[in-house]
């Protein structure tokens, strides 16, 4: 997706710099701080890189094509793992084992609003939709956790009714296989899907990996209670269920503290310092503003304020938000685009070239 220039409004040297990537740098720039920007531009020649528009579009469509690869396998292998469940459950009335085949079909499930939120993010921004459709990743996000409840609460549901009725559990030892199914098919579905997830920066697929994960914890319960129910403790079964909805409401948590931060347009604190000593390493730059990090998908978009040079001309003014941008690309992992406002410095008895904006501020 390409970025555009928007409007520029220039009150005396103060800038606003929304760079467009599928254009080229070559537009001229006349520098005041020509030899200090001299070693950042051979920097640039000599690093081999690219922030052409196409160039970012195919990232975007890498990103999601990953994301959607590791969706479908999950599914399959899923999938396999909870069919392979449903069938000793058939037979043996294991309701541990119900509320792990539940939850691993559930977990399968996941990977359909995941799919349709990556196709989403793949379609171009329109005038409605400025940003584009990336954070349609954290209404799939939301739709997991939902997803991860319900499985809880039905798990929960079957473990307390047979504790009220108990009946015996039959063909332990397929029991204790499928136990160990489920656990390896989870296990290896989480580490791919994390991988994945932090691979392209989506919160979505990460939080779904760590589900799979313990779902592969709960399955190796569904073994202890396949041990106790062997060992003539009938109500070990029910138990070992109510322990699985207990790892379930865990996993919950994790994932909606997660989606949550998302949605709420968190970031590590750790990321903004970085982009801030980045941009204090640019020649023009004297000092950094506000800087504001949003994540729309598993894409990144920054907003800062950085102050020059007060005598600084336009294009001088202009060439040194070409070069904090520049820079945010460089520094920041899966950052796609950066709005710069270049401030004046103050000088002695100036007044706050801000003042007129300054009745619209929040109470």
């Amino acid at each position: 997706m390409s970025d555009r220039h928007h409007p520029h409004d220039h009150d005396g040297h103060g800038h606003s710099h929304h760079h467009d990537h599928s254009r080229d740098h070559a537009h001229p720039h006349p520098h005041s701080h020509a030899s200090a920007s001299l070693r950042h531009r051979l920097q640039h020649v000599l690093t081999p890189h690219s922030h052409e528009t196409a160039d970012k579009l195919d990232s975007a469509l890498e990103s999601s094509a990953r994301g959607m690869r590791a969706l479908w396998v999950s599914l399959a292998v899923l999938g396999a793992t909870a069919l392979v469940q449903a069938l000793v459950v058939v037979g043996s009335g294991s309701v541990a084992l119900l509320g792990d085949t539940v939850h691993n079909a559930a977990d399968a499930l996941t990977a359909v609003p995941l799919g349709i939120a990556f196709v989403l993010g793949r379609r171009a921004a329109t005038r409605r939709f400025t940003y584009g459709y990336g954070r349609a990743e954290d209404l799939a996000g939301l739709v997991i956790v939902l997803t991860i409840a319900a499985s809880a609460v039905f798990a929960a549901w079957a473990a307390v009714e047979r504790l009220v009725d108990p009946r015996p559990v039959q063909h332990l030892p397929a029991v204790a296989v499928a136990a160990l199914v489920g656990f390896a098919g989870n296990e290896w579905v989480a580490r791919y899907r994390i991988r994945v997830g932090r691979a392209i920066g989506s919160a979505a697929l990460v939080a779904d990996g760590l589900h799979a994960r313990t779902d592969g914890f709960t399955s190796l319960a569904v073994l202890l209670g396949a041990g106790g129910a062997a060992l003539g403790w009938q109500s070990a079964d029910p138990i070992v269920g109510l322990a699985i909805t207990a790892a379930i409401a865990l996993v919950l948590r994790d994932a909606a503290r997660e989606v949550f931060r998302r949605m709420m347009d968190a970031v590590d604190p750790a990321l903004v310092d970085r982009a801030e000593r980045a941009l204090r390493q640019v020649p023009g730059v004297h000092a950094v503003g506000e800087l504001r990090l949003r994540w729309i998908g598993h894409r990144l978009r920054a907003e800062v304020a950085v102050v020059v040079d007060g005598e600084a001309t336009l294009r001088q003014a202009h060439a040194v938000a070409v070069d904090a941008e520049h820079a945010l690309l460089h520094t920041v992992p899966r950052l796609t685009a950066a709005l710069v406002h270049a401030d004046p410095a103050p000088t002695a008895g100036e007044s706050d070239p801000h003042l007129t904006l300054a009745h619209h501020a929040s109470p």
